[in-house]
């Protein structure tokens, strides 16, 4: 499969990630197991990429290989962070993992203990992300006294707080009720509005994908492969029930699971 480039930029700017030729396996009791093979994909400073597919097809260990936790067996990978950002990156996980013995202040604080910022500083940094995400007047509570959606929200500002220039999303709405999950995927859109942030975001749901993404990854396979990388030309702000959505999501479904796509005939308008 060809390199697939990231959209050009107008300021000639270099693709922020470069994945070329990457492949993944591992070895357990002697039994070799490949998990990805082949991936090439370049993204853009700013773009929101989004990768798709079924369990274990490699989209959480792709993020590992992106944030250095796991080396790829063959291929290269070259991240070009934006030099202004404090961090290359910061991970935003499927289930919130705040600590409970910390208020929601100190929990968005924390990744920033380590630093060379002060207590007030540390403290103003996290007030500023808890602003972004909505949450500013939560930041006396305890995780405990917090909704699901809230935790998540918490959890994204920690990741905000550290600054990083690249956000990594691993399935972070997939455990949320429909109602507070699409909530989130609007406050995503609007973080990422305010903020620039490249974004790679993982999640099974395909809707999901295309609703939020300005390319979609379908991963499938063992190993995972790129089946096909599909661009969202829709217009922002979307209609979450549009046809067009719709139809780039039957699309996408059908680079995952051919067989299991609707036909043309099967639509009714």
């Amino acid at each position: 499969m060809e390199t697939v480039t990231a959209a050009p930029q107008p300021d000639g700017r270099a693709p922020i990630i470069e994945i070329v030729g990457l492949s993944l396996s591992f070895e357990q009791d002697g039994q070799r197991t490949d998990v990805l093979r082949d991936l090439n994909l370049a993204l853009a400073p700013g773009e929101f990429l989004a990768l798709v597919g079924a369990s274990g097809v490699g989209k959480s260990t792709l993020l590992r290989v992106l944030m250095g936790l796991a080396k790829p067996t063959a291929g290269e990978v070259h991240v070009r962070p934006d030099p202004a950002a404090d961090r290359p990156m910061a991970l935003v996980f499927q289930d919130s993992r705040l600590l409970p013995w910390r208020r929601v202040i100190s929990n968005v604080a924390f990744g920033l203990e380590k630093t060379s910022l002060d207590k007030a500083a540390r403290r103003g940094r996290a007030m500023d992300a808890l602003r972004l995400v909505g949450l500013a007047d939560l930041a006396d509570r305890w995780p405990w006294q917090l909704s699901g959606g809230q935790r998540q929200r918490v959890s994204l500002a920690r990741a905000l707080a550290v600054r990083p220039s690249i956000l990594l999303m691993d399935e972070p709405f997939s455990a949320l009720d429909v109602a507070t999950r699409e909530n989130l995927q609007d406050e995503l859109i609007r973080i990422r509005q305010e903020t620039g942030k490249t974004i790679i975001f993982v999640t099974h749901d395909i809707d999901e994908a295309v609703y939020l993404a300005d390319r979609v990854v379908a991963l499938a396979g063992k190993p995972g492969e790129a089946k096909a990388i599909r661009v969202v030309d829709i217009e922002r702000p979307r209609k979450r029930f549009s046809l067009a959505l719709q139809e780039l999501s039957a699309r996408v479904k059908a680079d995952i699971a051919p067989e299991s796509a609707p036909r043309a005939d099967d639509w009714v308008i």
